[in-house]
């Protein structure tokens, strides 16, 4: 199997058979696709003809070039990957993987806005024309559910119940229903009553948030919306669509909800995952006691 066979059957494994997410299937060939980028320089082997030198050689190269301890690890694991589905299909006989350890990373706490800054961001979008109220509607729904950023403008308008007041978010097999509070459920009901339909670019859109052009907004496109309205409100910290998910969750559980619902509403697998708040919330009581106490 020479190389382009292997990264096609590969890539067929990932979505038909693993069903891995797009991000996800993305990133793992770009990685292989890279390494195999770099046998090629070096008039190496194939893929399948690789050894333990060629793989040390490759990461060792990345790592003295400068790249992020958690960029190398990916790439360790995406290879790690690709080696173990050749070896299942027999296509080698020993998986030359072994050698690659990545590096422990450093977790650091996710940066969140306090209440008074997400107010602050909530108001910037001004209700005085069509993407005024479709921002608003955006931002309020995203604090409001704490769902991703792919899974906000993957969302069609039939995900929303407005009389119900909650949204159906969807992410591969697995559906959550996340309820609305009540000036998010107002910016929707102006959005998809008032607003949605003279900007849809026809009749059949789905998409329940859609772009100038009348179709499906961009994770780009909401990212430099998020970045604009920052700035606007002159907020410091560096706000990503995904801050207002961290914050979403921390202020949930500094308000009394518990861990397994917060996981439920977020879409986490696994509850050590929802645990990070957890500690998120900690830290800032020690903060708070380290400022306040007298003797601290």
């Amino acid at each position: 199997m020479n190389n382009a066979e292997c990264f096609a059957g590969y890539e067929r494994y990932l979505t038909d058979e693993k069903k891995t997410s797009r991000n996800t299937t993305c990133s793992y060939l770009r990685d292989v696709r890279q390494f195999g980028d770099y046998l090629t320089r070096i008039n190496g082997p194939s893929y399948v003809d690789a050894t333990e030198r060629e793989l040390c050689g490759y990461i060792d190269g990345m790592r003295d070039g400068g790249k992020s301890v958690a960029t190398v690890s990916r790439n360790i694991a995406s290879l790690k990957n690709f080696y173990a589905w050749l070896h299942a299909i027999g296509e080698i006989d020993e998986v030359p993987t072994g050698k690659l350890v990545p590096e422990k990373i450093s977790h650091r706490l996710p940066e969140v806005l306090t209440a008074q800054e997400v107010e602050l961001l909530l108001k910037q979008p001004e209700c005085t024309d069509r993407k005024g109220y479709r921002d608003r509607a955006m931002l309020e729904l995203l604090y409001a559910t704490g769902i991703r950023v792919t899974e906000l403008v993957n969302l069609d308008v039939t995900d929303v119940n407005l009389p119900a007041g909650i949204i159906s978010c969807r992410n591969r097999d697995r559906v959550r229903a996340i309820p609305l509070y009540p000036e998010a459920l107002k910016a929707m009901r102006n959005y998809i009553d008032f607003i949605r339909p003279d900007m849809i670019a026809s009749p059949n859109e789905r998409a329940l948030f859609v772009n100038v052009t009348g179709k499906r907004m961009s994770r780009q496109g909401f990212w430099k919306i998020v970045k604009s309205y920052q700035q606007k409100a002159g907020i410091e910290k560096d706000i990503t669509p995904h801050t207002l998910r961290h914050s979403f969750a921390t202020h949930l559980l500094e308000n009394g909800a518990d861990l397994r619902s917060i996981q439920e509403m977020l879409g986490h697998a696994d509850i050590s995952s929802t645990q990070i708040y957890s500690q998120l919330v900690k830290k800032q009581l020690k903060d708070v006691y380290n400022k306040a106490h007298p003797r601290a």
